[in-house]
């Protein structure tokens, strides 16, 4: 699809198409349909980051809540959205030995209690090991450290499922 067929499309059409580029957060890509028309695929990454970096703090936190936990229940339990299933799965959480995920699962516990959302990492640049050694470390940061930190990964997301919407071989890398 290009820029051009993007900024054609009826607002419905659109949210449906991009509703999901921030994890369950249609209402970004419904408040940024109304800045077409786009030049370029950089502009309506642009509009989202913006509308994004123009939250409040609650609005952020919120942003990260809609996160699942990775390697979590709704992964076990098939409940996940198309992206997320299909980014978890790229990264190894679907393969994870018994001993992983008891460590995956204690450590997104204790993430999302010491800062009252999920931990957020663009799965689709990482592995498995990675992960969990970012997890590991990133439980010892301060919560607004880790608020910033889990927004610019969901940028990362956003940017790769964007390209994979509008590129036909979108690379893995930003």
């Amino acid at each position: 699809m290009d820029i051009t067929a993007v900024n054609a499309l009826p607002y419905e059409d659109f949210v449906n198409i991009f509703g999901n580029v921030v994890e369950k957060c249609p209402i970004i890509t419904a408040a940024v349909w109304s800045r077409r028309p786009f030049v370029s695929l950089n502009a309506l990454e642009a509009a989202i980051t913006e509308f994004i970096d123009n939250l409040p703090e609650s609005g952020k936190e919120g942003i990260l809540r809609c996160h699942p936990d990775l390697a979590g229940r709704d992964l076990q339990s098939g409940t996940l959205t198309r992206e997320s299933r299909e980014e978890q799965a790229r990264a190894g959480m679907d393969t994870l030995s018994s001993g992983e995920a008891s460590r995956m699962a204690r450590l997104n516990e204790e993430y999302k209690t010491r800062f009252g959302f999920p931990f957020v990492i663009c799965a689709r640049m990482n592995d498995k090991a990675n992960i969990l050694r970012q997890l590991t470390e990133r439980c010892g940061n301060e919560r607004a450290l880790e608020r910033e930190r889990g927004i610019e990964e969901v940028k990362k997301i956003c940017r790769l499922r964007l390209q994979g919407l509008m590129l036909c071989d979108a690379p893995n890398k930003l």
